[in-house]
């Protein structure tokens, strides 16, 4: 019997040492074997879902007696026992008079309430499936939905619900601008080994401030109230106005307990004692209608008006900003730091403030939670794991003509006495400095990064390459292809590299850099920012030493071949995937597919597609493939007899969809091109967007930062109740709380062992090429996000003065020149 498409664990693997860990799981201690009744509602007319949750709260306290039924906010009621009406009824719910609900007008003022019985939840299925018992079924996810909806039911009533998350203003902090931190809490059922548990986590976002509206206005221009007294200048008007618009207000100068609210359509670009409208007798000044009207000498009339429906002018000063308001906007550089601080918190702290969650998520003491007969554990759950050795990683020898190995220490290492495995020569390169710099401040940058380049065991011939400044405003194109020809001219040899100096981290010019040089030059680009110039560190220059001598085709170093005997001991091309989606939904979305083209596992290529927007299948990645063997039959000469296809960037409900077509199309991509060439195939999805956190249960098994140790492997408690899957930490903490990386198996036609897979996908985690430590995702995954993030740059839209106009976007490919080398590094 079969009881799933995809790979069952084949057992558990027994490398490395033992240790327990914690995880923010939560043990589901007793779940009545009991029949939940699904029913289907609804609402009319259409409000969103925090309406609904309150149109369905009067709808609970008439209409359901002393059934307590849990909502999800949409379509889904969930109840313990049936209703008392039957299985279909309607009901006329009239909302309560307040400012949330004046998008109804006119009579008779009332939402029709429609509920009809679909289904009926057998439990038992549920737990045969945990014991492995069954295949997962339309009636076990739809009862993990419903323990879901239950689960959050009473948090998104009394709580502020944004997506799966809820927040509330009890843990909260100011920041820039006028926006403020709300601390959160993420909860979502997880069927496991033979229990089900409920993964607890914290979670950040940021709301606007709730507060008088010209407090708020100071806060966003950051100036004194005594400051504006001359007025607003119109830049600072329109950036108050951009981050004012559809922002909910409420007016508080009547003083007759009114809560409506109204949002800003724009701001007046004349002050308060200056607009002027037509209020039946005349043209009058907003100061002056306020003052006749409701007796209010306005304190500050030099300030703007907000407009409001039907061109409504209410002065700042009688507007409070409405409690609660989601912040969607992109945050300043101010605001992203703060953010980082109030939510990167240390393994300890993060696991006391999960816990400080169950207080508020009370399961205990929650009714809905009590009729369906659930009960949680107040405990984390303790889970065993292992940690794996780290492997040997080789450099050059700097004596002999041979490599040296060593085993890292934590995950990372330097490159103090140690040269490249294969440092390449570089001879025909250029600078150019996009500001204003001091010639002997480049000069003496340039000095250090050739020492550095040369004792890491590259050849620099050319030690003073010619240096220009551009303009950042200027045209980039035309000043990059005169560096070219400057470098080519010079060293009368073909240009291998432009170094670039960039005055910020800007966007803008960073991007048109690599569009120019990676789609018309066809030359290696290294970007390096003014402030790491001017400090002209040995480190700095080590960390641009590895991008450097990778994107010209040189070796850093590689893992030891017998730790990664998967890939050294027969042809075997290792596959990492990725999709990127823009913000733009009107843009499309990238795919790009990187592939090892050497046994060591350490030199990759890439094959980039556009596709739909938000599309998560990658449309030709039968084309990709072939694309990519074929490449690494031209490098290698021979085909691989093995593929190792990770794949990033799809979520569970995608799976059943990845399997049915992206596996499909591997293989279709290998008949294109031999009908008779059948590699074996091992598909393996990486996810990093999870909610699954660890902590140590003894410091001995923690490192520095108090995280687990790196190379912690789980395969059990936690994780699927039979499929293939494990979570890794393959990186060493810097800050924050470590997120391991979940691995699920697909498809496995090679057979591998737990202890086989684990092993080979933590050690290649060592092998990327443009840093000296192990990273938290398998690097063939890494370097196909580096390459849709690179490959963004290379759009281009039809109509190029007018992005939003509507015109199809096309994608430039990489220069020929820079095909077969990593130049997305």
């Amino acid at each position: 019997m079969f009881i799933t498409k995809f790979v069952e664990r084949p057992g558990l693997g027994c490398a490395g040492r033992p240790i327990k860990v914690k995880a923010n799981f939560f043990e589901v201690t007793y779940l009545a074997d009991t029949k939940i009744h699904h029913y289907d509602v609804i609402i009319t007319p259409e409000v969103p879902p925090t309406l609904n949750r309150r149109i369905y709260s009067q709808f609970e306290a008439l209409f359901a007696g002393d059934i307590k039924p849990v909502f999800d906010g949409r379509r889904n009621i969930f109840t313990a026992r049936p209703l008392p009406f039957g299985d279909t009824d309607s009901f006329d719910i009239y909302p309560p008079e307040d400012a949330s609900f004046s998008i109804i007008r006119q009579p008779p003022y009332a939402f029709k309430f429609i509920i009809r019985k679909v289904a009926v939840i057998d439990m038992n299925e549920l737990h045969k499936f945990l014991y492995g018992n069954c295949s997962l079924s339309s009636n076990i996810l739809t009862g993990i939905m419903a323990l879901n909806v239950l689960i959050r039911h009473q948090p998104f009533l009394n709580c502020k619900a944004i997506g799966r998350s809820f927040y509330t203003n009890q843990i909260s902090q100011d920041c820039f601008d006028g926006v403020e931190l709300w601390q959160g809490y993420r909860q979502s059922i997880r069927p496991t080994f033979t229990k089900i548990m409920i993964n607890v986590d914290v979670s950040a976002t940021v709301f606007h401030e709730s507060n008088d509206l010209v407090l708020i206005v100071t806060k966003m221009l950051g100036r004194n109230i005594d400051d504006l007294r001359v007025g607003i200048k119109e830049k600072d008007r329109l950036k108050l106005e951009k981050s004012l618009k559809y922002l909910k207000i409420r007016i508080i100068h009547r003083g007759d307990g009114s809560r409506r609210s109204y949002k800003i359509l724009n701001l007046t670009s004349t002050s308060a004692s200056n607009t002027k409208f037509d209020d039946g007798d005349g043209r009058i000044d907003v100061a002056s209608y306020f003052l006749n009207t409701h007796n209010r000498l306005l304190r500050y009339p030099f300030l703007p008006c907000v407009v409001i429906k039907n061109k409504t002018f209410l002065p700042l000063e009688v507007c409070e900003v409405v409690e609660g308001q989601h912040h969607i906007r992109k945050l300043n550089e101010r605001q992203s730091a703060d953010m980082m601080k109030f939510s990167c918190r240390p393994p300890q702290h993060r696991a006391y403030k999960i816990r400080q969650g169950l207080d508020i998520l009370n399961y205990r003491q929650n009714e809905y939670m009590r009729q369906f007969g659930l009960e949680v554990s107040g405990e984390m759950t303790v889970v065993p794991a292992r940690v794996l050795p780290a492997p040997k990683i080789h450099y050059h020898h700097p004596f002999f003509h041979d490599t040296t190995s060593f085993v890292t220490k934590d995950g990372s290492w330097n490159l103090r006495d140690k040269k490249f495995v294969t440092g390449v020569t570089l001879g025909s390169w250029a600078c150019v400095a996009f500001g204003y710099f001091s010639i002997q401040i480049i000069q003496c940058f340039i000095r250090e990064l050739v020492i550095t380049c040369q004792d890491t065991g590259m050849n620099i011939q050319n030690m003073h390459p010619p240096i220009m400044q551009g303009n950042p405003q200027g045209n980039i194109e035309e000043i990059l292809k005169q560096a070219w020809l400057k470098a080519g001219n010079t060293s009368k040899s073909h240009p291998q590299l432009i170094l670039c100096i960039l005055p910020n981290a800007g966007v803008p010019l960073y991007a048109e850099i690599k569009r120019v040089c990676d789609t018309i030059i066809g030359v290696a680009t290294q970007c390096v920012q003014s402030k790491v110039v001017f400090q002209a560190k040995k480190q700095h220059c080590a960390n641009l030493c590895l991008k450097i001598n990778v994107k010209l085709g040189g070796m850093n170093s590689f893992i030891e071949p017998s730790q990664i005997p998967f890939v050294s001991q027969r042809p075997t091309i290792i596959m990492g995937a990725s999709v990127t989606h823009p913000a733009d939904e009107s843009r499309p979305s990238i795919a790009a597919l990187c592939a090892s083209m050497d046994a060591k596992a350490y030199r990759y290529a890439a094959s980039i597609r556009i596709q739909a927007g938000r599309q998560a299948i990658i449309s030709d990645l039968a084309g990709m493939v072939k694309e990519l063997l074929e490449t690494f039959y031209q490098t290698c000469k021979v085909k691989p007899v093995r593929i190792l296809f990770y794949r990033n960037g799809v979520s569970e409900d995608q799976f059943e969809q990845v399997f049915d077509l992206e596996i499909e199309a591997v293989r279709n991509a290998c008949r294109s091109l031999d009908a008779n060439y059948k590699p074996t195939i091992t598909f393996v999805v990486a996810q990093k967007r999870h909610h699954v956190r660890f902590f140590p249960t003894d410091k001995k098994d923690s490192d520095r930062t108090g995280n687990c140790l790196i190379g912690t492997v789980i395969e059990s408690t936690i994780a699927h109740p039979f499929e293939f899957d494990f979570y890794l930490q393959s990186h060493a903490g810097l800050q924050g709380t470590s997120r391991s990386t979940h691995y699920h198996v697909l498809c496995d036609e090679n057979r591998f062992t737990p202890d086989s897979l684990q092993t080979l996908t933590y050690n290649l985690c060592y092998s990327f090429v443009r840093c000296t430590r192990a990273v938290s995702i398998v690097p063939p995954v890494y370097y196909a996000r580096l390459a849709c993030s690179r490959s963004m740059f290379h759009l281009r839209c039809e109509n190029w003065s007018d992005p939003d106009s509507g015109s199809a976007y096309f994608y430039i490919v990489a220069h020929s020149r820079l095909q077969n080398v990593m130049y997305f590094i």
